[in-house]
């Protein structure tokens, strides 16, 4: 008789048949886990929304998270009990959800950006140029590959952004010259692993099963790779995955530090600047919403209360 799979196991195989990415896959995980410890190791099936409502004020009043952090894990028990566990549970949709400030983004000047850059070097440079040149995320950026930048269009396709959702942005003039140099050392680096039998990239949706080659083509590498190999935990195939994150965010705070700000800035900022100053060189607001791939032109124009004419554009009385 077959064992069945255990919950945790159940729940890694319906995130990954959703196509759910890696990191979310482990922050669902990890929080079922923190709820299923936090009642005693009982099994979720036999909880109700009292405990639920118990596990998420506990983590807000106790743990002191964020509305955001709070929600995620909401988040990650809605889809264990509806999707895993397949109980239709009316009180689900009753369960509070945090309500989170409304912050506006941190934002460098053109002088401050220049600032942070200058002490950037290498791949963490070429990086950071992309988030403020082209208004992408952070992990849009580390996820490129080689096939999604247009050279003689300057244009970089960013594939499966927020969302799931494809977009085309601008490949800056600037680094485009940087960028080709930098593809030449890529390949080269490419070419050592086929040599040795490895070579092979992490592909989406099951498309090694569809083109088993294409993993091993140049066009499908990424533009940032690690400089070591791995073991993927999904497939366990040895593979040349793409740069950590954690590296960039490193050295954007050393060089934050070293350009004497004091604003809170991260890689991410690079992205909001980005959208402040194509708004301040007068583009059209619907422009910069597609370039940033919002769905909704409100979430763009969160941007021009931060512009340096006040919230809404308006000269202070005071300056008349």
């Amino acid at each position: 008789m077959t064992t069945p799979p255990k919950l945790l196991d159940q729940v890694r195989d319906k995130l990954r048949v959703k196509h759910y990415a890696i990191r979310t896959e482990q922050t669902y995980v990890d929080w079922i886990k923190r709820y299923i410890y936090f009642h005693g190791k009982t099994h979720p099936k036999d909880l109700g929304a009292q405990d639920v409502e118990a596990f998420l004020t506990h983590l807000a009043v106790a743990g002191k998270v964020s509305a955001s952090t709070q929600n995620q894990a909401k988040s990650a028990l809605l889809f264990l009990y509806r999707v895993v566990l397949e109980i239709k549970l009316p009180w689900l949709d009753n369960v509070t959800q945090a309500k989170a400030p409304k912050k506006l983004p941190v934002v460098l000047t053109v002088s401050e950006v220049q600032a942070v850059l200058s002490r950037l070097s290498g791949s963490h440079l070429l990086i950071a140029s992309l988030l403020y040149g082209g208004g992408m995320r952070l992990m849009e950026a580390m996820r490129l590959r080689v096939k999604d930048v247009e050279f003689a269009r300057h244009e970089i396709i960013v594939r499966e952004g927020k969302g799931f959702k494809d977009r085309v942005t601008m490949l800056p003039e600037s680094i485009a010259a940087i960028l080709r140099a930098h593809l030449v050392k890529v390949k080269a680096l490419h070419e050592e692993d086929l040599a040795v039998g490895l070579g092979e990239v992490y592909l989406p949706f099951a498309l090694d099963k569809k083109y088993p080659n294409a993993g091993r083509e140049w066009g499908w590498q990424y533009i940032f790779p690690s400089k070591n190999v791995s073991v993927d935990p999904r497939s366990d195939k040895t593979r040349r995955h793409h740069l950590d994150e954690k590296g960039v965010q490193r050295a954007m705070k050393q060089a934050v530090h070293d350009a004497g700000l004091v604003k809170p800035a991260t890689p991410h900022t690079l992205r909001h600047s980005f959208a402040t100053h194509l708004l301040q060189a007068g583009y059209d607001i619907r422009t910069v919403q597609e370039l940033l791939g919002h769905s909704d032109v409100s979430t763009t124009m969160i941007y021009t209360h931060v512009l340096n004419k006040g919230g809404r554009g308006v000269v202070s009385p005071l300056d008349r």
